[in-house]
């Protein structure tokens, strides 16, 4: 048998560090929310809850499939440093897989980045170059790569092509498999934020793949362009950018695939906040904003479905745990400062919730 390319040997042992720490975690669990006045009804909804990942968020499958993406065509090689551009749990998850292969990661983040995420990421080896402004931070993770001679992994580039979206465990096969023992298996709606796009793109591909009737709806917080550009097309769209953290853009991403996404529901912010206050008390355990924003637009395709008399199952994501925004998001008076009131989307997410 010929002997492995000098080149290649290093890539191989990399991915087979990679595949032994996959092999070690369990898959993450599907969770019922206990909510009467829509199961009564013939209507169930479940959140898959990405918060038991090593790294504690869904990012932790993006960063794993970039890393495997990027050995596989020879981009990342031994001592080759790692650029991202990111200031959350992309991040934190990159600097995770960089670490397991002994490779230096820097994120490109803006000054504004909280501290705590800071020390996560410098947690896992990591180290934070911060810029002024978050226009910057694609410019300048590019150069920095130059300079290093490392990689750009361009999470928002390449997250709708790094995953294998007919199946090999992505996150749109463990959505089904574990549905198949339900009351309603086949799910009538998926609802997901989009950050890079990179999801709705995976569980978009495979639900046709597999010749599903499963809709596909993006939950778009205040501030992202990808509302505009999923309904007129215009790609060139700009705006201010999410206030809810891991979701939303000030621009439209190369990974969001409008085709895929059947419907987008705009979520305020209060809105947000205030369903993340209110399943974080359902759950008995803090969830992140995301998953606010989540919930909202499955509480929204389920009061529908109610009020239109059909019944049916449906699925959204946990994306990460509440204890990261203890200082922000889960703190009243930052929320009041950077916020406002709540006190009306608290009661309009307690109306839908009953």
């Amino acid at each position: 048998m010929p002997a492995t390319p000098p080149l290649r040997a290093w890539a191989h042992d990399a991915i087979a560090r990679i595949e032994a720490d996959f092999q070690r975690s369990a898959d993450t669990h599907l969770i019922p929310l206990p909510l009467p006045a829509f199961s009564s009804r013939g209507i169930d909804l479940y959140l898959k809850d990405e918060s038991t990942h090593p790294t504690g968020s869904l990012k932790h499958r993006l960063a794993r499939s970039l890393f495997l993406y990027a050995l596989c065509n020879g981009w990342v090689r031994e001592g080759s440093t790692i650029v991202e551009s990111s200031s959350g749990s992309t991040a934190v998850s990159e600097a995770y897989f960089a670490r397991l292969l002994g490779l230096p990661f820097i994120a490109v983040m803006p000054r504004s980045t909280s501290p705590e995420k800071i020390a996560q990421i410098e947690f896992y080896g990591g180290r934070c170059h911060l810029v002024d402004s978050a226009t910057q931070v694609y410019a300048e993770a590019r150069a920095l790569a130059s300079q290093s001679g490392g990689h750009y992994m361009d999470q928002f580039t390449y997250a709708e092509r790094a995953t294998d979206w007919r199946g090999n465990n992505n996150i749109a096969e463990s959505m089904f498999s574990q549905m198949a023992r339900e009351r309603h298996p086949v799910p009538r709606w998926i609802v997901v934020g989009a950050g890079t796009g990179g999801t709705s793109a995976t569980i978009g591909r495979f639900v046709r793949y597999q010749r599903h009737a499963t809709q596909l709806c993006v939950a778009e917080p205040q501030g992202s362009v990808f509302s505009a550009y999923h309904a007129g097309g215009d790609a060139t769209l700009t705006g201010p950018g999410s206030r809810i953290e891991g979701i939303g853009r000030p621009r439209v991403e190369p990974s969001f695939i409008r085709e895929l996404v059947d419907r987008m529901i705009d979520v305020p912010d209060a809105e947000s906040i205030a369903a993340m206050r209110a399943l974080s008390a359902l759950l008995g355990r803090r969830v992140g904003p995301s998953t606010g924003t989540n919930l909202v637009g499955m509480l929204t395709l389920a009061t529908q479905m109610r009020e239109a008399g059909q019944s049916g199952s449906l699925l959204s994501l946990l994306c990460d745990s509440g204890e990261r925004y203890l200082p922000t998001y889960h703190s009243g008076d930052w929320v009041e400062r950077t916020f406002g009131d709540c006190a009306g989307a608290t009661r309009r997410v307690a109306a839908l919730l009953a």
